[in-house]
């Protein structure tokens, strides 16, 4: 895997909180001031700014300052990140499911078979 284990923890860690999760939820829809992200939420301004430090530190956002505004905006790469560990986990998982289904068939195939010496 591309990613260290300390960065996809980063890229997890971001989405266990669903404060963060909401912004970016909201981010999906386009970029946002911080005023507006932070608007939902019953927070003191300093605790919301913690969470977007977080995201930004762990590649979620980006922000830029207009003027006396601070714009966040999504990046996206941050998403093929955890997706392409969600995809390795699935393959896995259901590579190991589909030889359960093997295994179960194989053997209730076996079970159901007549007994060669029970014929003859």
């Amino acid at each position: 895997m591309a990613q260290s284990s300390g960065q996809l923890d980063g890229v997890f860690q971001a989405l266990a909180d669903p404060t963060r999760r909401a912004v970016l939820a909201r981010l999906g829809a386009g970029s946002a001031s911080i005023g507006e992200l932070a608007a939902p939420f019953d927070m003191a301004l300093p605790s919301f700014m913690k969470h977007i430090r977080y995201l930004q530190d762990t590649g979620w956002i980006t922000t830029r300052k207009t003027g006396r505004v601070r714009i966040c905006a999504l990046v996206p790469k941050s998403f093929d990140d955890a997706e392409a560990w969600l995809s390795d986990q699935r393959r896995l998982w259901e590579a190991r499911t589909d030889r359960l289904e093997h295994f179960v068939t194989t053997t209730q195939d076996v079970s159901t078979r007549p007994d060669k010496e029970a014929s003859t």
